[in-house]
């Protein structure tokens, strides 16, 4: 009983450890403090006291050992996932993980805490002592007794545990809207084991759904349906549509200024320009799918998952009918640029469903030496290297640049940026603005090719920025850089500074202006189809058009809290935005709220249900053909254009075509140094091409 004792009291230790250094638990009171001093107690008794269930020494101590590695590598996973993430690894989460694993090395090393050593320092230390035999090995047989008083005393130990949690947050087991809470009075092994529960429920739900089910979904989106605008409806017709994914980029950077310096002067000339539509009360609405949930609701209209995410959960059987396959069948080319593997975030299979005709990813580009970092191609020379075969793409066409410079842990090569960062303390928030720079840098390059090559003047441009690059942990530190008393920020301040950009440029137009409508990634969809001059009204969408004046401009957060344009609520409590402070709404107030969240609960619900039972198996739009997946292969692509061009002579519309059948790469330049540099057999990220079966 002793050597268990010891290596439950250590883990113990190292637990709270990361309670108080890494996670980021909001204890507002004595009672949560005790809470969370016992909650690893319970689960950490049980698991470790089933080795007592072996009576003999050589069963014994291996099992133990077993589960303490098994349960500090928990921890630890959880550690980095929420130094990034700012939020637990759910069950799912881990499931997906081989798939966006790829290319996170880098990432994941600047994670790392140089008091991450006692995560696993304890486990080195009593093997040591154990091979030095300074801690005696018992070869004593133990009493099954002695295991039954055990697990009765942990499982004693949990009840009350979880008691006390249900006395301070009530309902806390029905009511999980956040996973912070669970893992607060629960407990980091109480929280995966109720998750894992939970995923699998989900899973027997979708083997036993029916088509019956979509008739509440059905009957909130007609509900909620906003009729578009009659003066931009249609404005962009025929236009190509150039969606440019900026990554990371959140909206303070627009006009913001460091040391003098614009950090973004040419997205900030494009957001003030009469050709744009802007919006500057536009949030990002993502979980814990981040990237690939604001994919998921630009392409399709529906949310992201409460856990995990949905390109690595659902993406490989899902059915959807999404912006690529509604252009597709509009008699639009459709394709995606991007400089990461094609297995990230499973967009190989995701994107086949979605109905994307041509992938190219990093096994497209040279991505070797130092012309790549963590998350695949820079930038500059993913804009640089695509030309290549935008060109060759039949017009009209939609397409989608995945840009990755912008990204944690915004790491930039000396050679490739000159910016003055700002001295925060911080390294991470410093190093954001030189990054943001380069990528602005970047979108400048790639519109002047537009502009020479005549793209410009055909094109609609949807810029966007995905999710937030800084998180909550780092907000205090750019606190000082926003004009804000860092001791005074809070979760208000959290909330509000989830906008991100988003811009309909269409170079030519000069009807635009900054919007200040609000609204979310939900309502991307729909409104650019209005512009583009395409119906939605057949589809299961859950925004609406932000031009609209139907438009309803309460934005859903992934964990259900909101912001509309007078209040922000956040875990129940509201917040006035003109005041920024806390408000105790009257009765009438109450009512208001109690239907604005009514709305965000509703939205999210029919989402999940939409997505997780995969209801649109059962649903058939008038016009809509189903897309097939194995219809799709993202290998050859440019061989595939090129076929194209050839079949259709002198009625293709490609680029290439029309510039006399010549290339139009030479109208690219850039400055990106790693262009003179030669290709190396070194790579920060693996190259692989999922459909490419030629063994090269």
């Amino acid at each position: 009983m002793g050597f268990t004792t010891l290596l439950v009291v250590l883990f113990w230790l190292k637990t709270l450890l990361a309670y108080f250094v890494d996670f980021k638990l909001g204890l507002s009171d004595p009672f949560q403090f005790l809470i969370l001093l016992l909650n690893p107690l319970a689960t950490t008794i049980l698991l470790f006291g089933l080795a007592l269930y072996f009576k003999r020494a050589r069963f014994f101590y291996p099992f133990i050992f077993l589960i303490d590695i098994l349960n500090s590598l928990l921890l630890y996973i959880n550690v980095i996932y929420f130094r990034e993430f700012t939020d637990f690894m759910t069950v799912s989460t881990m499931l997906g993980y081989s798939k966006v694993d790829q290319g996170l090395s880098g990432s994941s090393l600047a994670l790392t805490s140089p008091h991450d050593i006692f995560f696993w320092l304890d486990l080195v230390v009593v093997l040591a002592l154990l091979a030095t035999r300074r801690i005696y090995i018992d070869p004593r047989p133990l009493n099954k007794r002695v295991g039954f008083a055990v697990t009765s005393s942990a499982l004693l130990l949990f009840t009350v545990n979880l008691t006390m949690g249900e006395m301070d947050r009530p309902q806390l087991l029905t009511r999980t809207f956040d996973r912070t809470y669970l893992v607060k009075y629960m407990g980091l092994d109480a929280f995966t084991v109720y998750d894992g529960i939970k995923s699998q429920h989900t899973s027997e739900l979708r083997s036993h759904a029916k088509k019956s089910e979509l008739s509440g979904i059905l009957k909130y989106v007609h509900k909620n349906y906003a009729a578009p605008n009659k003066q931009t409806y249609g404005v962009a017709k025929g236009k190509n549509v150039i969606v440019i994914h900026l990554e990371s980029f959140q909206q303070f950077l627009i006009n913001k200024k460091i040391n003098g310096q614009e950090v973004t002067p040419f997205l900030n000339k494009l957001y003030k320009s009469k050709s744009t539509y802007s919006f500057d009360n536009f949030f990002h609405e993502v979980g814990q799918g981040k990237t690939s949930d604001a994919e998921t609701m630009l392409e399709t209209g529906t949310y992201g998952l409460p856990q995990g995410s949905l390109f690595t959960q659902l993406g490989n059987d899902n059915t959807f009918q999404a912006a690529p396959a509604i252009f597709d069948q509009a008699g639009y080319s459709t394709a995606v640029f991007h400089g990461n593997v094609a297995s990230f975030w499973n967009r190989s299979s995701t994107y086949k469903n979605l109905g994307y005709q041509y992938f190219f990813d990093a096994s497209y580009y040279d991505t070797s030496g130092d012309k790549s970092l963590g998350y695949g191609l820079k930038d500059k020379l993913l804009f640089h290297d695509s030309i290549k075969y935008l060109q060759h793409l039949q017009q009209p066409f939609y397409v989608k640049y995945l840009t990755v410079t912008n990204h944690f842990p915004f790491t930039l090569d000396s050679e490739d940026s000159s910016f003055k960062t700002p001295n925060t303390g911080d390294k991470t928030v410093d190093n954001y603005f030189k990054t943001a720079h380069y990528l602005d840098q970047s979108v400048k390059e790639f519109y002047a090719y537009l502009k020479k090559s005549g793209l410009a003047k055909n094109s609609l441009i949807m810029i966007y920025g995905d999710h937030y690059g800084i998180s909550n942990s780092s907000n205090k530190s750019l606190a000082k850089l926003l004009g804000v008393n860092p001791d005074d920020w809070n979760d208000y301040d959290n909330a509000q500074l989830q906008r991100v950009p988003l811009m309909f440029n269409m170079p030519g137009y000069t009807k635009g202006k900054v919007d200040h409508t609000y609204g979310g990634e939900i309502d991307v969809l729909p409104t650019l189809m209005h512009l583009m001059g395409m119906s939605t009204k057949k589809y299961i969408q859950f925004g609406t058009d932000l031009f609209s004046k139907e438009h309803n401009p309460v934005v859903a957060f992934r964990n259900r809290d909101w912001v509309s344009p007078d209040y922000t609520s956040i875990d129940g409590t509201i917040y006035s935005n003109k005041t920024k402070q806390v408000i105790q709404p009257d009765k009438k107030l109450k009512a208001k709220i109690a239907a604005m969240q009514k709305h965000v609960n509703q939205g999210l619900n029919y989402s999940d249900s939409l997505n997780q039972k995969n209801l649109l198996r059962f649903f058939h739009p008038k016009g809509f053909k189903t897309v097939d997946p194995s219809d799709y292969n993202y290998s050859d692509g440019l061989q595939k254009e090129e076929k194209i061009e050839q079949k259709l002579g002198l009625k293709s519309t490609s680029l290439f075509s029309r510039n006399g059948d010549k290339s139009t790469q030479p109208f690219y330049k850039t400055d990106a140094p790693e262009l003179g540099h030669k290709t190396t057999n070194s790579n920060r990220i693996k190259i692989t091409n999922q459909d490419d079966t030629s063994g090269k």
